[in-house]
């Protein structure tokens, strides 16, 4: 056994009973622990770690402080390197670390570390998040919350006392001096940045480098346009790389045995600081609820409690405007508002920057805000810039919701902890209950812009820009409701809802058709009212009514668990469903093709590869593979003149279908495809696994663009540098990660999990890729919810933190 593996055991192994302050404090069920275990001496907070099956940590605790605690003890076990490079980007302090060129993350691949300090420091410096941390709830934080951050920043530096930062079992950060304690403010900062993950974030690099323009030079092109976290839609369906999900709730008349179902399908990186973690927290007689974390928070965002089951997808709403400011002749620094002269305000951010010799210095940069929020470098000249107002710039709200959603036993309080809080940055939100009542709402933070204001408002923004709203006059402005908890935004009453005994889905596709017996429509422009579908979500629609009709080979009508597994995993490929044959049968009347560059191509073996395979995208599909590559050759052609039946509103499932073999850009992509297939030394017939892996394990799934549900995207290297550093692009992954069934019975919850990258960023933990060859499986986690299903598990290791 390693030093890193005995450590790692020493670490995890089960824990002596109780001390007597601790057993008064957690129920008598908790206070049977194993007598070979583990006691840590806890800064004044009592908790209990209790690690069932692939590490997944069940925290005990009489309160929020310890809750925290606890949670972020066991956090820190498995990913303090994880957090600790989130927090060096959140402070602004990569330059001082890695110096000024690096990149400061996977999630910005494009931004250099000086770049992103200078957001960054400036954000901290002006103190936004501060002053929103200190307000009185609903706006700031609830006492509870508070409680919940600072007990979770004290069991994270708890871990590293312990540890010691040499002695960390992650070889990312073992021993480096950027890893040390870490404050409330760093949590609120991750939450802060998570909201805001659709709206400035998104501008991170053209607010850290704008600069008033110099007399005779061309301002930069628009970097990136705004608008939603995923754009996975007709109009922009090859941004894959962007936040996505599938989410399903299932009511009494969907499901075999009258009950709510959820299914919760989250795409994010696999890299970077949007993984998950799984875990449970309980405080008897006051929350017990069990789901998934991203990295950093302390609270569920994911999951159910005994009653209520919910899940988020990401929206393709507009969660920012940008405004075009009309400069002040002479001055690129003022613009005008109702013919009234206006300066920019400046903020001087000092950056400490690490040079090739190791010395360090100081880099001063200038940010820049108009009364619409930060100026941006892009189209900055000397008549015009560009802002942006962001309608999460004040969100603290979201964890206040989620840790009341956690409460919550049914629809009703759901709904009440929404609107008390209004906190959901960027998503739609699916749930259920023991009622078998489905809800379906877009509560997501959309500025009050009505149709009038988009349609006379609006500028064209020229080559290369995008387009912007006029920032020169105050009708343009944000509106509100009076139910909004914050200015400038949709309040409840406005927003998109439907509540069905049915079924209500999303894949990132707008609430219209959210259940295709009742369209959501009358919405104002700023929400997402696209009604036609892209492939992923139409497969989501199809497989629930092929469920219910018992039309999909999996026994009788409705889902039961095991059904609702086993679709969520079926891994169809719905653009190879609907248009193979059609490839196939163009293949098979014409062996040769002729490839772009008029080179003749033999396609007889690509021919028989797609003919054998069954439309699956399985980690051992020969196929699947072959298809990918045809569809982006065959979509980079031009625009699709090529399906067989052209987009039909009234058939929105199944149009467009089918692939004119007739038309010769299919030939020359399929040709262009084989000839690809010859040029790289692979095989027509590779498998899936052996060219998308993680850590080795080959891996199903494939892109929505393509129409899988199932989204999984990967290279073959996948995960071969850990989930913290990538060393490579080829390194990177993205797709499914918390996969989550529930069935809410009256005896309690049934649920079914895969973490599809495991636990643990550390790829030298056990947790590193353990649920990983489960997902390859098509295997999942029982989950354990009960006193009785913990105790019960034979691997059960118990840690005690202690008064």
């Amino acid at each position: 056994m390693s030093e890193i593996s005995k450590k790692l055991t020493v670490r995890h192994r089960a824990a002596v009973c109780l001390a007597a302050a601790t057993m008064a404090l957690l129920p008598a069920s908790a206070a049977a622990a194993p007598d070979d275990g583990e006691t840590v001496a806890g800064d004044g907070f009592t908790a209990q770690i209790r690690r069932t099956e692939y590490g997944i940590p069940h925290i005990l605790a009489p309160d929020h402080s310890g809750l925290g605690y606890g949670y972020g003890y066991a956090f820190a076990q498995d990913n303090a390197c994880a957090l600790a490079d989130r927090v060096v980007t959140l402070r602004g302090e990569r330059s001082r670390y890695f110096g000024p060129s690096g990149t400061p993350s996977s999630d910005a691949p494009e931004t250099s570390n000086l770049v992103s300090d200078t957001y960054y420091r400036g954000l901290r410096q002006a103190g936004t998040v501060q002053r929103l941390a200190a307000r009185p709830a609903p706006v700031g934080p609830t006492a509870q919350l508070r409680k919940l951050v600072h007990g979770y920043a004290a069991g994270y530096n708890r871990y590293l006392r312990d540890t010691g930062a040499a002695a960390l079992p992650d070889p990312t950060c073992k021993g480096k001096p950027w890893v040390g304690p870490i404050t409330a403010l760093d949590i609120w900062s991750v939450i802060y940045d998570v909201n805001a993950t659709s709206g400035t974030a998104e501008f991170l690099g053209a607010i850290g480098t704008a600069t008033p323009p110099t007399p005779g030079t061309t301002p930069p092109a628009a970097t990136r346009a705004p608008g939603p976290v995923n754009a996975d839609n007709a109009d922009n369906a090859d941004n894959a790389d962007n936040l996505g999900s599938n989410g399903w709730a299932l009511g009494r008349d969907a499901t075999r045995g009258r009950s709510g179902m959820l299914l919760a399908n989250p795409h994010l990186g696999w890299v970077g600081g949007y993984r998950f973690y799984q875990v449970h927290l309980t405080i008897p007689g006051t929350m017990d609820v069990s789901g998934a974390s991203l990295y950093g928070s302390p609270v569920v965002q994911i999951g159910h409690t005994q009653g209520l089951a919910w899940t988020h997808t990401a929206t393709n709403d507009e969660h920012g405007t940008l405004y075009r400011l009309n400069l002040t002749p002479g001055d690129p620094t003022s613009y005008t508002v109702d013919g009234k002269t206006e300066p920019m305000k400046r903020r001087t951010v000092p950056v400490t920057v690490r040079g090739a010799d190791g010395k360090l210095s100081t880099v001063a940069r200038t940010l820049y805000t108009s009364r619409y929020g930060p100026v941006l470098s892009d189209g900055w000249t000397a008549t015009a810039a560009y802002s942006f107002r962001d309608a999460n710039a004040d969100n603290l709200r979201s964890m206040n919701e989620w840790l009341a959603m956690g409460t919550s036993q049914n629809l009703t309080q759901l709904r009440a902890a929404q609107a008390t809080y209004q906190g959901s940055p960027w998503t739609h939100t699916l749930a259920t209950d023991t009622s078998g009542t489905t809800y379906f709402t877009d509560s997501s933070a959309v500025p009050h812009l009505t149709d009038d204001q988009l349609e006379h408002c609006s500028l064209p923004g020229g080559p290369g820009r995008p387009d912007a709203l006029d920032g020169s006059t105050t009708a343009c402005a944000w509106g509100s409701d009076p139910d909004a908890v914050v200015p400038g935004l949709y309040g409840p009453a406005g927003q998109p809802k439907l509540t069905r005994t049915d079924y209500v889905a999303n894949s990132n596709n707008g609430p219209y058709l959210t259940n295709t017996a009742a369209p959501i429509t009358g919405l104002p422009g700023v929400y997402n009212t696209a009604t036609r579908l892209s492939q992923r979500p139409q497969l989501g629609l199809r497989m629930i009514e092929q469920r219910r009709d018992g039309t999909d080979g999996l026994g009788a009508p409705g889902f039961t668990l095991p059904t609702l597994q086993a679709t969520m995993l079926n891994n169809r490929n719905y653009s190879a469903e609907l248009g193979r044959a059609d490839v196939v049968a163009m293949c098979r009347a014409n062996p040769e093709l002729t490839a772009g560059d008029g080179t003749p191509v033999d396609v007889r073996a690509a021919c028989d590869t797609l003919a054998r395979w069954d439309d699956r995208a399985d980690a051992d599909s020969r196929g699947a593979v072959l298809w990918s590559a045809f569809l982006r050759h065959l979509r980079g052609s031009g625009p699709d003149t090529w399906s067989r039946v052209a987009y039909d509103p009234a058939q929105p499932l199944t149009t467009p279908r089918g692939i004119n073999g007739d038309d010769v850009k299919v030939r020359t992509a399929m040709a262009d495809t084989v000839a690809q297939f010859a040029s790289d030394g692979l095989p027509v017939d590779t498998a899936l696994g052996d060219v998308q892996r993680w850590a080795g394990i080959p891996l199903p799934g494939c892109a929505g663009r393509e129409g899988c549900f199932n989204v999984v995207q990967a290279g073959p290297d996948s995960g071969s540098s850990g989930a913290v550093y990538p060393t490579s692009p080829d390194h990177y992954a993205f797709g499914a990660s918390f996969v989550m069934a529930v069935e809410l019975t009256p005896q309690g919850p049934r649920t079914r999990t895969v973490l599809t990258y495991g636990q643990s960023a550390n790829p030298a933990s056990p947790h590193f890729a353990d649920q990983t060859a489960l997902f390859s499986r098509k295997q999942w986690v029982t989950e354990r919810f009960t006193e009785a299903e913990i105790k019960a598990d034979p691997s059960l290791r118990i840690t005690t933190l202690r008064r």
